[in-house]
């Protein structure tokens, strides 16, 4: 069962760039004219790392638990 997972999440990922193929984002193409796609691009970063520093502190957390 975990390798049926597994090669799963791997088509997954190798046929994901394919699906987006043939269409066109307008509203990807706006914001990069207008300049505010370095804006979306810092948030998502912004929430990508705030997530990244909670997961790293609850390890920390938990691993000090499972000493105690």
């Amino acid at each position: 069962m975990r390798q049926f997972f597994y090669i799963l999440c791997l088509w997954t990922f190798v046929s994901m760039p394919t699906w987006a193929q043939g269409s066109e984002v307008e509203m990807a193409d706006a914001l990069r004219a207008n300049g505010k796609i370095y804006v979306v691009v810092a948030v998502l970063a912004t929430i990508f790392l705030g997530i990244v520093l909670y997961l790293l502190t609850l390890d920390r957390k938990v691993k000090k638990l499972i000493k105690d």
